[in-house]
């Protein structure tokens, strides 16, 4: 895995304007979907986005594709500043990103068949590949474990495993160098979601793609994701290498997170402890002052709600935006200065 950044985000935003009522409307204020987030992407790494409902990292993707528009910040792809080219501009580079989306139903077009779906890209994109289109759509199936000859077979004769692999192969077309997973499984029976984890690493694996893979299925994440950035309410709480976030967490929402996940060895269920966060996600048109996390957070101070902390290195590669960064015990068990109840079965931070 090549160490030269692919994708550096510095400060990216998102807000979206709140529309006021009465007789002319007009702007009552801002939603703050993303509000400041920062990472990098390497060649041929996986970067796993994890997070609750609401918390932007579904935004995030969609700016990275170019599919909105960043309110602020800048994204940079082999150094060049994108954020805010013109589709000319971003002619050169558009088939080196593409996106899979979450919904493998409503992202392929009922109307047209796999081959015109899969073709389209480089219909787009003037491409005309060795041997011709079909043939060129043909093998992409056949990669993401098709059969050749459904070309022209329609959506809904596939289900929703054969869908997903459909938005895959579209998204393989143009021979990308980044893909953005947005919730790629979360929409598919538990017993294909790992049949399509297993292929996308495989892609990764043979063709060097790079992925920014949005999730909210921690398991998944850790199984697919070199390394993991946690999210919450608009910006990044933690990031840092798989095995260093899940065997040494220090946010405290990243500890919560970490304790939902079912523990499979039935020889550990008695030592599982789950943290119960109390309250609400506060809204993102009205975030907390200081660190958002505060108000649902065992070790808010005062220091908290007056000052926002940066997300700062506490290892090497490991950073941390917390004011009292936790860490397990040394038996490895998390700490017990909050209300714990027994684990359940609730393995995920939430929905996209």
């Amino acid at each position: 895995m090549n160490d030269t950044p692919l994708l550096e985000v510095e400060d990216l935003k998102q807000h979206f304007p709140l529309k006021g009522g009465g007789l002319f409307g007009g702007t009552s204020g801002h939603v703050r979907a993303v509000d400041g987030v920062g990472f990098t992407v390497r060649e041929g790494e996986s970067l796993g986005l994890v997070g609750e409902s609401g918390c932007g990292k579904s935004t995030t993707g969609q700016m990275i594709a170019r599919l909105l528009e960043p309110t602020g910040g800048t994204v940079r792809y082999r150094g060049r500043d994108i954020t805010h080219a013109s589709r000319k501009q971003l002619a050169p580079i558009r088939s080196e990103i593409q996106m899979v989306f979450q919904d493998p139903y409503s992202s392929l077009n009922p109307r047209q068949t796999v081959g015109s779906i899969v073709s389209a890209p480089m219909e787009v994109n003037g491409v005309e590949p060795p041997g011709g289109r079909q043939a060129r759509v043909q093998e992409l199936l056949e990669t993401v474990g098709l059969n050749p000859e459904h070309y022209n077979r329609f959506p809904h004769e596939f289900s929703g495993g054969q869908r997903q692999r459909i938005g895959i192969a579209r998204a393989l077309a143009l021979s990308p160098k980044l893909i953005v997973a947005d919730e790629p499984v979360s929409a598919l029976d538990v017993s294909i979601q790992a049949q399509v984890v297993n292929l996308l690493r495989r892609l990764q694996r043979e063709q060097g793609i790079a992925f920014l893979f949005i999730a909210h299925d921690l398991a998944i994440v850790r199984n697919f994701s070199h390394r993991v950035a946690v999210m919450y309410l608009g910006r990044i709480v933690e990031i840092a290498d798989r095995d260093e976030l899940y065997g040494n967490p220090h946010h405290p929402y990243t500890h919560a997170l970490l304790s939902a996940v079912p523990e499979h060895d039935p020889r550990r269920l008695g030592q599982r402890e789950r943290i119960r966060l109390t309250g609400d996600v506060p809204s993102p048109a009205n975030p907390p002052s200081g660190c958002r996390f505060r108000t649902r957070c065992w070790k808010a101070q005062d220091v908290c709600a007056s000052e926002e902390p940066p997300l700062q290195p506490i290892a090497e590669g490991h950073l941390t935006a917390c004011h009292f960064p936790e860490a397990r015990g040394d038996d490895g068990r998390l700490p017990s200065v909050v209300s714990i109840a027994s684990a359940s079965p609730a393995g995920s931070a939430g929905g996209s």
